[in-house]
């Protein structure tokens, strides 16, 4: 068999690099013999010895693995993996085994980050629109949805903003008041050591109370408390008015009056009903196994009172809202965080749904303090169409209330219902 050599290996001296010829087509094994013939590394140096040999008849197996031996250079040459088949390096030689990919990586690198801007882009001109669409009314059986220009107001956390939240002292002023109609009380709700509900909004006393004297720590959280201990502290510790004044501060022991103290459902509901009664928004604050003794805590006092068509739950708590509707179908609730932004896309689509498809009564969501406008007539409309009453939070501005009434809001709560109830019924 004849075995041709690297024409440039001549001028090598021995000892040199090997080198490899390009596969050759393969010959036909004979009969038998399936194994193919494979490239071979061959030494310039070995190249005229093994020309002799061959022309004195030694098999050219034989003389090439004893010129390995023999031959310095063969012998600290690396082994060597067996190629692939000629036909195989063929197909190869005919298409790159690395076919250049920079073009491609560099067109992805481009076009991936102006994709994800676009739909940053379409979906932030989306939201921030103002869908605004003629006003439409439409038969309804929920009491929560007011006819046009009727919007309730509502004292967010017993009005806040002109009271020391959630105190008996808030409600007392607010129904009292000869300058102002307070429609719906919204307030919060966390349990105690002892099982009772009181009404707090933080998850602990340090704002709104000298909890930090009284118990000498800082981060007091009301379910490590009794109710009898909650009732030590002084609930307007926190508050400042107007004029940046902190009249209850710095009141400790019998200094506190009565209406400051930590105030339990019970007690605010003896008293609103007592004045003729009133509709409530209550949000449960504590998660996971408090929440869920809190919900029990709260269907049981609503249901005892008879009060469950007069209020509207709501919570930030996923596995607080799925304990309700699955323990407490006939509590009414508002929707989830996730069930807004549902409720949200279908307006845009103004999707068809059937009747009972949304498990809430009410939305209790922002305006448009976010950078999702939900302040629109579409949402109102679409929402009213569905039989679902919208309540916007925290409004406490004069001309979003104007604008809130005039899209068919059904509730504004607001820290100064006072304002909101001048702006919204016209004085």
């Amino acid at each position: 068999m004849e075995i041709k050599l690297d024409p440039f290996a001549q001028n090598k001296e021995a000892g040199s690099e090997t080198r490899e010829f390009a596969p050759q087509k393969a010959n036909k094994a004979p009969s038998g013999n399936t194994e193919k013939m494979k490239p071979t590394a061959i030494a310039a140096s070995d190249a005229a010895p093994v020309q002799a040999e061959n022309a004195e008849g030694e098999k050219p197996a034989e003389a090439k693995a004893e010129k390995k031996q023999k031959s310095p250079a063969a012998q600290k040459a690396p082994a060597k993996k067996s190629d692939p088949a000629p036909q195989k390096q063929e197909e190869d030689e005919a298409e790159p085994k690395h076919p250049p990919k920079k073009k491609k990586k560099h067109r992805a690198a481009i076009l991936i980050p102006v994709i994800i801007l676009a739909l940053l882009a379409g979906a932030f001109l989306v939201a921030t629109h103002n869908w605004s669409e003629e006003i439409v009314t439409y038969e309804t059986t929920n009491t929560y949805i007011t006819p046009y220009g009727q919007t309730m107001v509502s004292a967010h956390r017993s009005g806040g903003g002109i009271f020391p939240e959630n105190t008996l002292m808030a409600f007392e002023g607010c129904v009292s008041s000869k300058d102002f109609k307070t429609d719906i009380f919204e307030f919060d709700l966390h349990i105690t050591k002892d099982g009772e509900l009181i009404l707090l909004h933080d998850d602990t006393l340090d704002r709104t109370t000298n909890s930090a004297a009284v118990f000498g720590v800082t981060g007091a959280r009301p379910e490590n408390y009794t109710l009898a201990e909650l009732k030590q502290l002084n609930f307007g510790e926190g508050f400042v008015d107007d004029n940046g004044n902190t009249p209850y501060k710095g009141l400790s022991g019998s200094a506190v009056p009565a209406s400051l103290h930590a105030v339990t459902l019970n007690e605010v509901l003896d008293l609103l009903e007592g004045h003729g009664g009133y509709r409530y928004i209550i949000e449960i604050k504590n998660k996971k196994d408090l929440g869920f003794a809190a919900a029990d805590a709260l269907y049981t006092i609503l249901s005892t009172k008879k009060l469950l068509p007069k209020v509207i739950v709501g919570t930030f708590n996923g596995e607080i809202t799925r304990y309700i509707d699955d323990c407490y179908p006939d509590m009414l609730r508002s929707a989830s965080i996730t069930e807004v932004l549902e409720f949200y896309i279908s307006s845009l689509l103004n999707m068809n749904t059937a009747p009972g498809y949304y498990k809430y009564t009410a939305l209790q969501i922002p305006a448009n303090q976010f950078l999702i406008k939900l302040g629109t007539s579409k949402l109102t409309n679409y929402a009213h169409k569905n039989n679902i009453a919208v309540q916007y939070w925290t409004i406490n501005e004069a001309d979003d209330m104007t604008m809130l009434k005039e899209i068919n809001a059904d509730c504004i709560m607001s820290d100064v219902p006072d304002v909101a109830y001048g702006i919204l019924n016209g004085k």
